[in-house]
């Protein structure tokens, strides 16, 4: 279920510049291909600037999301094709990590800061 009632949000568990750090995906953001990341902690609050590469991108929605709710759109924002294979792609960032469809994320979803 989205919240976006950002009173409603928990402490952020890291801070934002911590939460794009592998290169393909930055790449992904850069070249406009990934427009959300979902992490196991909260990592920025709505309004806040990631900056990747000297390039701005504000986040616009922050809310909790289970692995079960996700859909070929969602892995779309993450800069892949389908669930699979972000799936895959998520579980070679951290092998053993079990793929549990109860489990709960945080997306946070952006966009680039226009100048």
């Amino acid at each position: 279920m989205e919240q976006n009632n950002q009173d409603a949000l928990p402490p952020k568990s890291c801070t934002i510049d911590r939460l794009i750090t592998q290169q393909p995906d930055i790449d992904k953001v850069l070249a406009g291909q990934k427009t959300a990341t979902r992490r196991n902690g909260r990592y920025a609050d709505v309004g806040e600037i990631m900056t990747l590469e000297g390039r701005s991108f504000i986040v616009n929605k922050v809310y909790s999301q289970s692995l079960g709710e996700l859909t070929d759109e969602h892995a779309v924002q993450e800069g892949f094709a389908t669930v699979e294979e972000y799936k895959n792609s998520i579980l070679s960032y951290h092998p053993g990590m079990p793929w549990l469809p109860q489990m709960r994320v945080w997306v946070h979803e952006f966009s680039p800061v226009q100048d």
